[in-house]
């Protein structure tokens, strides 16, 4: 591990800020805090070219998602419906939560 914190969990919304896919919004899926990687619905498209396997499996080119750097996501805002960035804040319940920094609105459920 780097040591590096990434603030982008599943099911965040995300712009992508940088690269061929720039200006693409959409779901996140998975991330990978080892390589520092988020896999991003209906993003960075590669093909894979695969032999026939097992009986289920057909052989050919197959399109899939790849993952791309956190450092090309920004995380947007349900209500300011921009990309923003974010703050770590303590609820009164003691709960550590994601806030916007340009509404104030607490990201986190």
């Amino acid at each position: 591990m780097t040591g590096k914190t990434c603030r982008i969990k599943k099911d965040d919304k995300v712009k992508v800020i940088a690269g061929k896919e720039k200006g693409k919004i959409g779901k996140v899926l998975k991330v990978n805090h080892k390589h520092e990687r988020v896999l991003v619905e209906n993003v960075n498209f590669v093909k894979c070219h695969t032999k026939p396997g097992a009986q289920s499996r057909q052989g050919g080119i197959i399109e899939k998602e790849a993952p791309v750097h956190w450092s090309n996501l920004m995380l947007m805002c349900d209500k300011c419906i921009n990309p923003i960035r974010i703050k770590m804040q303590y609820l009164e319940d003691g709960r550590r939560v994601r806030v916007c920094r340009k509404c104030g609105e607490v990201i986190d459920t």
